[in-house]
């Protein structure tokens, strides 16, 4: 069923994939330079040239990534969080005009729904530009990890820091006995069940993080209907779509594969503890939290809590009332014009 890789034949350098690699290879290049300075120094403190160095200049690779994406990511959390708040409002206008196929009826819905985005200050492409910014860097560390066996092998040409020499070296890795080069096809049984664990927590790891992110940052509005029954479907589908992917890739792929998606996943539970969604569970627990951490930080100052200044301003805004007399005005009729 698992054959050994065509090691003559590097796929993603034909067709339209090949094409798109090949605009990016400016990122591909400099990925290779980073991954080679972390693997000297990881040699200059003492490591082996061949082995954990290697795999660990990968891992590092992936935090430097993220730490570079990471205010875009920010910038798209933020209007994500925005568009999600709006969605009761967005649903609202579209079942206003359910049924209603008619142009006017069309260009009324588009109409109002522009005007609560203008209105909210909100752009709804502001959460699809930075995952087209993301998209092309990790494309390139997935190409750039999957060239290097085939660099090694001399039918492919050098790719920025990583050259022939460079190449058979990285691939003379080993990590609990596997080969970063090997597949599960060209694994031994060891490395087979090596690889199943790899892609088990790359999965699990996948799918905590929709899950909670489902769990505690949708608003109630939001967990109803056949879109949110598609999600929930869906944080099962995607991390059984690993397994079907991990099992035809290098190893050292799959290594960058879960070191990624442990980032993802920590993200993301940052996420949804600093950054809400209003309305949500997690948005309440927050205000919870951001409660008790301004009474602690009172405390500290030597000031009054929340309750107790509410309370002092009700007692003295009940004591102006009393001091001025407070009567209720009664609602005055107005007469018609005859």
């Amino acid at each position: 069923m698992f054959t050994n890789p065509d090691y003559n034949h590097f796929l993603l350098d034909s067709g339209f994939f090949g094409w798109i690699y090949k605009i990016l290879t400016p990122i591909e290049w400099l990925m290779t330079q980073i991954m080679w300075l972390f693997h000297k120094f990881f040699t200059f403190i003492g490591m082996s040239q061949v082995g954990a160095s290697w795999v660990l200049s990968i891992i590092c690779l992936v935090l430097v990534v993220h730490a570079i994406i990471l205010p875009i990511y920010i910038r798209q959390m933020k209007s994500m969080t925005k568009m999600q708040a709006l969605q009761p409002k967005i649903m609202h206008i579209q079942n206003k005009y359910k049924g209603k196929n008619d142009q006017a009826s069309k260009e009324a819905m588009s109409r109002e729904t522009m005007k609560v985005y203008e209105d909210n200050k909100v752009n709804p492409m502001g959460s699809c530009l930075p995952m087209l910014i993301q998209g092309p860097v990790f494309m390139c560390m997935f190409y750039m990890l999957s060239a290097i066996p085939y660099i090694a092998h001399g039918s492919r040409g050098a790719l920025g820091a990583f050259d022939k020499a460079t190449a058979i070296e990285f691939s003379q890795t080993k990590v609990f006995g596997l080969g970063v080069t090997n597949t599960f096809g060209t694994a031994d049984v060891a490395g087979k069940i090596i690889i199943g664990i790899f892609t088990v927590l790359m999965c699990l790891a996948m799918w905590y993080m929709q899950f909670n992110n489902m769990r505690k940052n949708l608003p109630p509005a939001s967990m109803e209907g056949s879109q949110y029954k598609m999600q929930q479907a869906m944080t099962w589908v995607y991390p059984l779509m690993y397994i079907f992917s991990a099992i035809s890739m290098p190893f050292a792929v799959l290594v960058y594969w879960l070191t990624n998606n442990i980032c993802n996943m920590f993200r993301s539970l940052w996420q949804v503890r600093t950054f809400p969604t209003p309305g949500s569970p997690a948005a309440k627990a927050k205000e919870v939290r951001d409660h008790e951490h301004e009474n602690k930080r009172r405390e500290k100052a030597g000031q009054m809590s929340i309750e107790e200044e509410n309370l002092k301003k009700a007692e003295e805004a009940a004591k102006a009332r009393e001091d001025k007399g407070y009567q209720r005005q009664q609602p005055k009729r107005k007469r018609k014009k005859k």
